[in-house]
């Protein structure tokens, strides 16, 4: 990559799936010229002890993200529907993750 320097190439937020978790976290960030080597250099950099079954490495600035000072108004709508939220019924104590 000639005429290129570390600080040019694209940011990637990495999240990485533990062997006994259920979601992926997201455990940092890091540049890498590529998305291949964004994977090589979030296992180096973030896997080290063999704690990861999966990662995701993606591009920083293809993420659509809501912003705090919308947190009002953006999560208001889905206050009103309480048939989302489980408070009609009983969730037997043997039910996992829920």
């Amino acid at each position: 990559m000639s005429g290129t320097t570390r600080r040019d190439w694209p940011l990637y937020e990495v999240f990485v799936r533990g062997k006994r978790g259920l979601n992926h976290v997201h455990v940092g960030s890091l540049r890498a010229a590529d998305d291949r080597m964004a994977l090589t250099h979030a296992r180096d950099l973030y896997t080290r002890r063999n704690e990861g079954v999966s990662i995701w490495a993606v591009r920083s600035d293809t993420i659509a993200a809501s912003t705090p000072s919308e947190k009002d108004p953006f999560f208001a709508p889905s206050a009103d529907k309480v048939y989302r939220h489980p408070t009609f019924y009983d969730i037997p104590d043997d039910v996992p993750h829920i």
